[in-house]
């Protein structure tokens, strides 16, 4: 529905379109007029006038949008964008005839646009007319398969292809709102870019557009599964599965999010079943040897993943799911198998870039640090390009916290909050030790382990979404009493409640990113616990930088720089927390606990008001699961071996040791921050 004139108008009229944007939420009166007023310079221009149709939605005057179209209709009979939203919004106000002649004229303009051929079958259909809607219907689906070839190529570009992509699938939806492919394509593109909260809206909103659609609903889930939403998960997953029983890839997944919500009999009983069926699907023995490797079944893990790589030589995240399992290690034979992959010129960039974290490890264990490091690099330079992080933005947030939460401001909010004292918070920057002190807190008698907890992320983004969309995190928190925090410190407990399993008193929550929302805690939850774990930023930085984390899941571990900074960032902020909440958060380097192991878990249990239990000195006879790339680590005795790793990479540090500044030249001291 754009021809050229309109998308060149789009390019030259973007940094206005961005700005009448921002007035929606500020001054919408203001957005209309002067969309509107654009409007008369180009006619029709398909994001120009959907900006005016919202401002005019938002400002309670829906029927003057209509009048606005129809005489725009009638001044520029030959414009499709008019006559494709007078049709959408005619028939979204029960006008289905009147809503269908505009319609008709739209695919009469524009006889390839798949979107506007849906909303007249979807018209035709409530008129009727069932033999036009199946016709229109049937053009639809014609025109989406030969659109389906483009958007694949689309979605499974290289790092520029995805972000010329970017920009192209956000002006057709802008365009085409209601056309399922479009915004499916948009969808995992923001999956492959490591945006997991836009892949999820725009899958979201696929599945609304076309929920009979398979392809979609799969996509749908294996977005929230990324995120760890496995109930969300799960619940379209029983749709597929109704459907398609015998999808062993489906059968899967679905056993693995059993597990991780800890039903784990129902879980391995579904992959028993499935795995017979499973044949050379390099998909379900990858998805298979994660579920059995989470309740510590490594070998069965060690032959699933094997199974892929002979499946598929080149299966480069098979070879890291090895190389990750920490104590593993490659035979001679692997080595040059794993290299023979990398001369292919046919590996996409993402099991490239699995095939060079896997060499890396392969070559740091053979002691060859500066082959090692030189592949470890190769691998985080493929990954960077399709990671939307920046350093700057994510600084600008964390002061953003930091300013807001005063002394001040959480005194003039004391005395609500749930009184619960069940969580314990373990939070902390990503390979800092954090399993290990989750494990040893679960071996005591009093508490659960429940492994990485997405709820307080999503209850803050729930917040921000019922608000105005300027009212975000923290400054959505003005406004709320006593009683506003008891209900969400509930809330976080009953959305956690059935991740408890054993009814202890006690329960962790792993979610390292947490430590952003330390004062949200102290005000829904005052007396839960929470814990800092730290490790010295060059041990902690490496240890990033050469890990292969899941899409999405940390964005700043494949530059340098990136992680120097992210690390200053949160020890600027925790030490803002030590100040305004003195004695409110314990910190666990995790140096001493590995050196002076009983000394400093009685002083994580005194914190936590626990009495000593000796079986938490033992915590790798604990059994439970374990998702982390820690997962082998702490079934192992606690041990000093591996402390200092890397310092044999220190020489190619120099970026990170920039980055980090006096954080790591006086640690474990922190610095003044002003």
């Amino acid at each position: 529905m754009t021809d050229t004139h309109e998308i060149n108008s789009a390019e030259k009229l973007s940094p206005l379109l961005e700005r009448f944007a921002e007035c929606l939420g500020s001054d919408t009166e203001k957005a209309a007029t002067e969309a509107s007023d654009l409007l008369d310079i180009y006619p029709g221009q398909p994001l120009t006038l959907q900006l005016l149709l919202d401002a005019l939605k938002l400002l309670g005057v829906e029927e003057g949008a209509q009048g606005l179209l129809e005489w725009m209709a009638q001044q520029h009979p030959n414009l499709a964008a008019i006559s494709f939203r007078l049709g959408v919004l005619l028939g979204r106000v029960g006008k289905p005839k009147q809503a269908a002649e505009h319609l008709s004229r739209a695919v009469e303009l524009e006889p390839n646009d798949a979107s506007a051929w849906l909303e007249l079958g979807k018209q035709l259909s409530s008129t009727g007319d069932m033999t036009n809607s199946a016709r229109a219907f049937a053009r639809h689906v014609r025109l989406s398969l030969r659109e389906l070839k483009l958007m694949d190529d689309v979605a499974e570009g290289s790092s520029a292809e995805l972000a010329k992509a970017d920009h192209m699938l956000h002006q057709a939806v802008a365009v085409n709102p209601t056309d399922p492919l479009v915004n499916q394509t948009l969808g995992k593109v923001m999956l492959r870019l490591g945006r997991l909260r836009d892949a999820e809206y725009f899958l979201k909103r696929a599945v609304e557009l076309a929920p009979g659609s398979f392809l979609i609903r799969h996509d749908f889930a294996m977005a929230l599964n990324q995120q760890m939403d496995w109930q969300g998960a799960d619940a379209q997953l029983d749709i597929l599965l109704e459907k398609f029983p015998n999808d062993v890839r489906l059968q899967a997944v679905k056993a693995g999010n059993l597990i991780m919500v800890g039903e784990t009999e129902q879980g391995l009983h579904r992959l028993e079943r499935a795995r017979t069926h499973a044949g050379d699907d390099t998909q379900f023995w990858l998805n298979y040897g994660h579920a059995v490797r989470t309740v510590g079944r490594m070998n069965e893990a060690i032959e699933a993943y094997r199974k892929c790589i002979k499946i598929n030589p080149a299966f480069g995240v098979a070879w890291w799911s090895l190389a990750d399992l920490k104590t593993f290690r490659f035979l001679p034979d692997d080595r040059v198998m794993l290299a023979a992959q990398l001369e292919r010129d046919d590996v996409p960039d993402g099991q490239r870039c699995h095939l060079e974290f896997a060499l890396g490890k392969i070559l740091e264990d053979a002691g060859e640090t500066a082959e090692s490091f030189e592949h470890y690099a190769k691998a985080n330079a493929l990954r960077r390009p399709y990671i939307s992080y920046r350093a700057d933005v994510a600084h600008d947030e964390m002061s953003e916290i930091k300013s807001y939460f005063t002394a001040e401001f959480l005194r003039s909010k004391e005395g609500g909050g749930c009184p619960a004292p069940d969580p314990i918070f373990i939070v902390g920057m990503p390979r800092s030790g954090s399993t290990l002190i989750e494990q040893i807190l679960s071996s005591h008698s009093q508490v659960e382990g429940t492994m990485e907890l997405p709820d307080l992320t999503y209850m803050v983004i729930q917040m921000g979404m019922k608000n105005d969309a300027h009212m975000r995190f923290p400054s959505n928190l003005a406004d709320l009493n006593g009683e506003d925090f008891r209900a969400l410190g509930e809330e976080y407990l009953e959305r956690t409640r059935h991740q408890r399993k054993l009814g202890r008193p006690f329960f962790t929550d792993k979610s390292g990113n947490n430590f952003l929302y330390c004062g949200l805690i102290r005000l829904i939850l005052p007396n839960a616990k929470i814990i800092d774990g730290r490790r010295h930023p060059l041990a902690c930085g490496f240890s990033c930088y050469k890990q292969a984390f899941a899409p999405g899941a940390i964005h700043f571990a494949y530059d340098q720089g990136d992680i120097g900074q992210s690390f200053r960032d949160y020890v600027e902020l925790m030490a803002h927390f030590d100040e305004v909440l003195p004695g409110r958060v314990h910190r666990v380097f995790h140096e001493d606990l590995v050196r002076n192991t009983e000394s400093e878990i009685r002083r994580l249990l005194d914190f936590c008001g626990l009495p000593f239990e000796e079986q938490c000195l033992r915590p790798h006879e604990t059994e439970r699961l374990v998702r982390t790339s820690s997962s082998q680590q702490v079934r192992q005795p606690i041990r000093k071996t591996g402390l200092e790793i890397w310092q044999r990479y220190e020489p190619w540090l120099q970026p990170m040791k920039d980055a980090l500044g006096d954080v790591l030249t006086r640690y474990p001291e922190v610095p003044e921050f002003n």
